[in-house]
């Protein structure tokens, strides 16, 4: 009986200490991408406010990109002047960002891209 308790000391040992490894870096991974996500959700929802008024202010494609600009800078996100476009056809507001984020994740770096857009078109 004692023989039989000696070699199956350690497995469970092992397997606790691996689950545990494997939960620390899901937590950490989070750590380090969930801000990211946060950024780009809310400046999705910037965008989608700046399509929405940009017709009703008159505002030319100019304008609009320097809003989009000034709102990617405010949420500390890596986009220039060149990634944006904007697209006005009859006070239909239509933007387009492309940018990508890398994630320093010690073993790896994790390039996230992303294309948020957004429109002032009705559904009808």
């Amino acid at each position: 009986m004692k023989t039989r308790r000696n070699r199956e000391a350690g497995k469970g040992r092992l397997k606790a200490i691996v689950w545990t490894v494997i939960l620390v870096a899901f937590i950490y991974t989070t750590a380090m991408v969930l801000p990211i996500l946060v950024n780009e959700y809310q400046f999705q929802d910037a965008l989608q406010n700046i399509a929405r008024f940009a017709s009703v202010n008159r505002q030319n494609s100019d304008l609009i990109s320097k809003d989009v600009l000034a709102e990617a800078q405010k949420e500390d996100l890596p986009v220039e002047a060149a990634d944006i476009k904007v697209v006005s056809n009859s006070g239909n507001i239509h933007i387009n960002v492309d940018y990508s984020v890398t994630v320093d994740l010690k073993v790896y770096q994790w390039t996230l891209n992303f294309h948020p857009a957004a429109s002032n078109a009705s559904l009808l």
